[in-house]
């Protein structure tokens, strides 16, 4: 047991709830105590019980705040990446299976929404490239 680490990080949706790993008991049973609660959106670590964590566990926690907000950057950019899969999937079914049923189930709703994102991928690359007309 002893290759337990020493917080676990129990995932939720706007981040985890960091337990810390006792196996140093009478009865070498796992005990998990939560110690903080971490918000990945905002990056607060909010200390449970009125604690205040030790330097280290602090770290640690900092850290795996760190790492978790750059996977779930990585994992967005893929949703966007497979998006484009699924709107080029989408051009060849309209092209070349879908029946006029089909396209008129799903048409307007495919028109608006390729028109919401053109208009804020358009408005977007004109801010970069002109960042003092942001705004």
């Amino acid at each position: 047991m002893n290759d337990l680490p020493e917080l676990y990080f129990r995932i939720r949706e706007n981040g985890a709830a960091v337990f810390r790993i006792d196996t140093e008991n009478r009865m070498r049973r796992i005990e998990m105590e939560q110690i903080a609660v971490v918000n990945t959106r905002n990056g607060e670590i909010k200390p449970q019980g009125g604690r205040a964590l030790p330097d280290h566990e602090m770290a640690r926690i900092r850290d795996w705040l760190r790492d978790r907000q750059a996977l779930l950057a990585r994992r967005d950019t893929d949703d966007i990446l497979r998006t484009v899969d699924h709107l080029n999937q989408t051009a060849h079914w309209a092209q070349t299976r879908a029946s006029d049923a089909q396209l008129a189930q799903v048409t307007d709703a495919l028109l608006l929404a390729m028109h919401d994102l053109r208009s804020v991928l358009v408005r977007k690359k004109a801010e970069r490239a002109d960042p003092d007309q942001a705004g």
